[in-house]
């Protein structure tokens, strides 16, 4: 009987160490599991955490860009002899017609001139005269044509005091004062007048280069000016430089509006806006995905397994909020929406869904 106590004792005392030792050995294996899942989840939490978005077709649209106004024919009229100002009959704002006088010059000097070079000339053919009997004709001949000729040249000068519109238009300056001296050939000197023609202007963009083939001969566009606020005009593009200007990466290209009641202004500026056609690979993006750096426009791509990767890309229209892409992207990839400044390439990332407003800015 003692003995079979004692083998129940140690019976119960096996069973109990055993159960103890299955307690404990649960407990370490729990607590790495949990201490596993812990790393795991500070793992996690210690990526970068991005909003992603998918490119989306580009629509068609437009752009607006700067336009400076011109005149269709403009002409800066100069005195073309020496003299005072007498009279003028044109000035700024007024409509004038080609060969319209504009002003008379005064020109004495001249007037003196042709009067002692037409008693030269009368001299020079009385002493022809006389040296065709003594048989000097030739030298006699060469004095008086060269005298015959200065008369002409100083009777078109005395043509050239009045000073006339070259064509129809309007006056924009005038310089010209009743008796103020006027030089000719004097370039430091203002001209006395200014003509533009109106009717019809022309409008300069300048055009970026990436937009430049969106557009062709042809292309009707709305032009603004801020002192028609809310009123629209329509331009035609008529031409373009044919070369991308190297200082500004622009085309520089040519619109012309007709103007009959002169409500615009040739030395203004203008808003214009151009339609384009949509281009079938271009793609939209939230303009905050855009990467600028020293290998040029880039946007973070995120893959299956979370890895980041840099794409180079082709930036077509900046509309503000949102971006055009023309190359580089296709619409299955996943775009990072705001790239982190210290985001490179070979990074891992957590993924969360872009926030609604976020993501509908690409649509």
């Amino acid at each position: 009987m003692p003995d079979g106590s004692k083998r129940r004792r140690w019976l119960v005392g096996g069973a109990a160490g055993a159960a103890l030792i299955a307690v404990v050995g649960g407990g370490i294996v729990a607590r790495s599991a949990a201490e596993d899942e812990q790393e795991e989840v500070a793992a996690a939490n210690a990526l970068p955490t991005v909003a992603v978005v998918r490119p989306q077709p580009a629509p068609s649209g437009a752009f607006t860009l700067p336009g400076n106004i011109a005149a269709h024919n403009e002409a800066a009229i100069n005195a073309r002899t020496s003299g005072y100002v007498a009279r003028w009959y044109a000035d700024i704002g007024d409509a004038v017609r080609a060969g319209q006088t504009l002003a008379v010059l005064d020109a004495p000097e001249v007037e003196q001139q042709l009067d002692q070079a037409r008693l030269r000339e009368k001299d020079a053919v009385s002493q022809q005269e006389t040296d065709e009997k003594q048989g000097r004709l030739a030298a006699a001949s060469a004095s008086a044509n060269a005298a015959r000729a200065n008369v002409e040249r100083l009777r078109s000068l005395t043509g050239f005091t009045r000073i006339t519109a070259p064509f129809s238009g309007i006056v924009t300056s005038r310089s010209a004062q009743l008796g103020a001296l006027v030089s000719a050939g004097n370039a430091a000197a203002g001209p006395l007048f200014t003509i533009a023609d109106v009717s019809r202007l022309r409008v300069y963009v300048r055009v970026p280069q990436n937009l430049s083939g969106q557009i062709s001969t042809g292309t009707v566009a709305n032009l603004v000016v801020p002192e028609h606020s809310g009123e629209t005009f329509e331009a035609l593009m008529v031409r373009n430089a044919g070369a991308v200007d190297r200082s500004s990466g622009t085309v520089l290209t040519e619109f012309q509006v007709s103007n009959p009641g002169r409500r615009l202004k040739p030395g203004g500026y203008a808003e214009v806006t151009i339609p384009t056609v949509a281009n079938t690979n271009a793609l939209r993006l939230p303009a905050s995905s855009l990467i600028l750096g020293p290998n040029g426009s880039m946007v973070a791509i995120v893959d299956a397994a979370g890895r980041v990767a840099m794409r180079k890309v082709t930036v077509g229209r900046d509309e503000g909020r949102t971006i055009e892409i023309l190359t580089g992207l296709k619409p299955s990839d996943r775009v990072i929406q705001t790239p982190p400044d210290a985001l490179a390439a070979g990074d891992k990332v957590r993924v969360v869904a872009a926030k609604a407003g976020a993501a509908s800015a690409a649509r």
